[in-house]
């Protein structure tokens, strides 16, 4: 329960993640007041295919949010603004009295592969997006769906007054207006305000040229204030109408906001199973190895970078639960964190694990190569060579990885002076004191780790008003726990061995996707 002192006000954040939807309360220095969840399921009715219904995202928002308002004992007076995020990368057919059509595709949603394979039959501005044009264009962005969609089903596209992402689904729920925010327009639908907006000639190039006609005219920024709770919203959340509503974005741009990288020099790293590596420029950049820089697409007059690892927590996964069994059995009877342990045990392997050298591809790069057939690659093994090696080489390659992406984005002109780093990676010091000798800056630990949650309601605190600017309401809401800095003697050592990563995948991508492609046809 909130401490009946406090006045107020406070603000309501909500995240549609993948699995579930997740409302959060703050107040207006960042603290948070709790959290609720309530899941969902995803349909994967064909192979490649991924759906959701937006029914069942409904039931779920207004689950959440009632249960985080009785968990806490805030009352709904006392919410002064909303705003949210969700997956991106969505299609949400609806029709013009705002019915739902048909369950929403999803960002892993993969069927439009030959929709997104014209990409790059095309010379044109939009493709500066894709690593300035080197890089090929995934199946999973917005205009491929909806390509897909057109040429696939057709009286579903034409019966469509709306094809929406998931956040803006979500701002008409709760406002009843319609609008696309500059998040998911700018990084997943090609949107350049620098070039005039949308790349038409692109769309009909790709196949869905009239898909304009279906898209909300309004492209708002970030924390804009759009209305106001309706009534009919309010009463599905136990919540009072009239509440202001602030545009909101995508998740991973959310939690960039909550870890206060919204200014060039800081770079936002979020773990989990893979790593997503965000930051920002005064200047629009453009080159091999990154996505971006995408104009405005998270702070006004700013260009953001993007890039990532498809494999990062998954692969240290992977070794726990192959390869430390033993290790995992005998640290849950005494209730240890089997991580923390072989943290420990693995303490003394030196910068390079004694020459052993793994490249994370397991599922794939995301980033620089942007490789589907990538594979991962452990090697330099000798017979000195124990398990404790391998976990700390693995670990050395997640920051590798991380290094990789940041020098891409260098070369283009970026100058990074610290990571921000959340997620599940965070609770090792000794890995992220890891990131910090490997890239030689700086790893800041934010106050509060769940910084989506956090990003949506610094949104919601600038669209009511209460801060002027995102900018301000993060000076004021996002808050440093530690500071990490790097050895710089163990940077050094580390430069090595972070060349001969990067200098390892070149060699070796013809036989991997040779290798890929027979396992693939004999399957």
């Amino acid at each position: 329960m909130v401490n009946p002192g406090f006045e107020g006000p406070y603000l309501l954040g909500i995240d549609f993640g993948t699995e579930s939807c997740r409302a959060a309360i703050f107040d207006l220095k960042g603290e948070p007041i709790g959290f609720a969840a309530t899941p969902y399921r995803t349909y994967h009715p064909h192979p490649g295919w991924a759906e959701q219904s937006p029914a069942d995202w409904w039931e779920a928002l207004g689950a959440s949010v009632s249960q985080v308002l009785n968990n806490t004992g805030v009352p709904a007076r006392k919410i002064a603004g909303i705003s949210y995020d969700a997956t991106t990368m969505t299609v949400v057919p609806m029709d013009v009295n705002g019915k739902e059509l048909s369950r929403a595709i999803m960002w892993m949603d993969v069927r439009a592969t030959k929709q997104a394979a014209r990409a790059s039959t095309i010379d044109h501005w939009a493709r500066l997006y894709n690593g300035g044009g080197t890089l090929g264009a995934t199946a999973e962005w917005f205009p491929f769906k909806a390509a897909w969609l057109r040429e696939n089903d057709r009286e579903l596209y034409d019966s469509a007054y709306r094809l929406l992402d998931a956040p803006d689904w979500l701002t008409y729920k709760l406002t009843g207006e319609w609008t696309i925010n500059i998040n998911s327009a700018a990084m997943r639908g090609y949107y350049n305000r620098d070039y005039g907006g949308w790349p038409v000639e692109f769309y009909e190039h790709i196949g869905c040229g009239d898909v304009f006609d279906k898209l909300p005219e309004a492209v708002l920024d970030l924390g804009t204030p759009i209305g106001t709770l309706t009534p009919a919203a309010a009463s599905h959340m136990s919540l009072v109408p009239g509440i202001p509503v602030a545009q909101g974005c995508a998740d991973a741009w959310a939690g960039q906001i909550g870890m206060g990288v919204v200014a060039p020099g800081r770079i936002a790293v979020t773990t989990g199973s893979s790593q997503v590596i965000n930051g920002q420029s005064d200047k629009p950049i453009h080159g091999k190895g990154f996505f971006g820089s995408y104009t405005d697409g998270v702070i006004k007059g700013q260009y953001t970078v993007e890039g990532g690892l498809v494999s990062s927590g998954s692969v240290l996964k992977w070794f726990k639960d192959g390869f430390a069994r033993d290790v995992v059995m005998a640290t849950e009877r005494v209730g240890l964190n089997p991580y923390q342990y072989l943290d420990k045990a693995s303490a003394h392997i030196p910068p390079g694990s004694d020459g052993l050298i793994v490249n994370e591809y397991f599922q794939g790069n995301r980033t620089p190569y942007t490789d589907s057939k990538a594979r991962g690659i452990i090697w330099g093994l000798s017979l000195h060579h124990t398990p404790e090696h391998l976990y700390h080489a693995i670990k050395e390659a997640v920051c590798y990885g991380t290094a990789h992406t940041l020098k891409a984005m260098s070369d283009a002109g970026l100058k990074p002076t610290e990571l921000v780093a959340a997620g599940g990676a965070t609770k090792s010091r000794d890995w992220m004191q890891m990131h910090a000798d490997v890239t030689g800056l700086p790893v800041v630990l934010p106050e509060v780790g769940d910084a989506v949650v956090l990003g949506s309601c610094i949104l919601a605190a600038v669209g009511s008003g209460q801060y002027k600017s995102i900018d301000d309401a993060v000076r004021n809401m996002v808050h440093e726990k530690d500071r990490i800095e790097p050895n710089m003697e163990t940077h050094e050592e580390y430069k090595f061995y972070l060349q001969q990563y990067m200098d390892a995948y070149p060699q070796m991508q013809e036989l991997t996707h040779k290798t890929v492609d027979h396992v693939a046809t004999n399957n």
